[in-house]
Parts: C-alpha cells; sequence; structure tokens
C-alpha cells in the first residue's frame, strides 16, 4: 500500500516536468531555473504570467507580480498584483535563497548543472544576479533585518532580473 502510493506521489511530482519539457516555453523555463533559487514551479508561473516585453520596465514587472509596497487609496489597501500567486512563488524563491549559506558567494552543483544546459549570456546573467541578490541580502543583515524582513526585497531585486 505505501509502495503504491509512494509511486503515485512520485507521478504526480514529475507530471509538471514532462509538461515543461514538452513546452514551447522550456528554453525560458530553463533559463529561470538557472537563478538560484528558481525551481520548475517558479519559472513555470512566471511563463504563465504571459508574455514579459509587455512591461516596459522592471518596476512594472515587480508590481505586476505583488513585490511592491501596497498603495493606500481611498482608504482602500491594494496591490498590484495580478493574483496572489505569482508574488508567492517568488517569495518563495527569495526564502530558499536566504536558506544556507547565502552569504558565501559561490555556484553550487546544482546551479553547475543548471548553468550548463543555457547560452553564455543567460549564465552570465544568473551570475550577476547571484552577485547582486548575495550583496542585498548581506547589506539587509548588516542594518539588524531579519532573514524574513529581507524576503521581500530580495524576491523584488530578484524579479528585476527575470
Amino acid at each position: 500500500m505505501v509502495t503504491a502510493l509512494t509511486k503515485s506521489v512520485v507521478g504526480i511530482d514529475e507530471q509538471p516536468a514532462l509538461a515543461a519539457n514538452a513546452s514551447v516555453f522550456f528554453p525560458i523555463i530553463e533559463a529561470l531555473i538557472a537563478l538560484r533559487g528558481v525551481n520548475l514551479l517558479t519559472a513555470v508561473t512566471i511563463v504563465a504570467v504571459g508574455d514579459l516585453r509587455r512591461f516596459t520596465s522592471a518596476p512594472q514587472l515587480m508590481a505586476y507580480l505583488g513585490l511592491v509596497p501596497s498603495e493606500h487609496s481611498s482608504g482602500a489597501s491594494k496591490s498590484g498584483a495580478a493574483s496572489p500567486r505569482p508574488e508567492t512563488v517568488m517569495c518563495a524563491a527569495s526564502w530558499s535563497r536566504l536558506r544556507g549559506p547565502i552569504a558565501i558567494l559561490r555556484k553550487t552543483a546544482v546551479l553547475q548543472r543548471r548553468a550548463e544546459r543555457t547560452t553564455q549570456a543567460v549564465q552570465e546573467i544568473a551570475w550577476d544576479a547571484q552577485k547582486r541578490l548575495c550583496g542585498r541580502y548581506q547589506h539587509m543583515e548588516a542594518k539588524g533585518k531579519l532573514k524574513v524582513q529581507a524576503c521581500t526585497p530580495v524576491a523584488r531585486e530578484l524579479a528585476g532580473f527575470i
């Protein structure tokens, strides 16, 4: 019984990867997962946003993803987010960056394998993002901020690289 359930769960876990591999957007998904903290679910959610060229600047994308401070007008609070899902996955990506030794600027074996499947330009962008986001976190840590408080600003910076 347990073995059958385990196989069922493994099968469910593999379905998004199979769908992503068959997608016409797979090269974009693969480029996104070259960024530290971005996994398959995060990349697919970002691709589901649609054509990112419609955003004329990174701050517009950040607002659409719900990563900028909310606006209070006429007593109602609103954020620029289209839906809560993109904000959630971006914060999860940021949080995964903040676990472990983030302050150490290095490429893990997993990141190296992901990077090898992409172009040199994507690898350079991913490494620039790695350096910038490590620096951003170190700056916030030096100011005495908690990891929880650093999560959204790091997610916002990560969205800027997307």
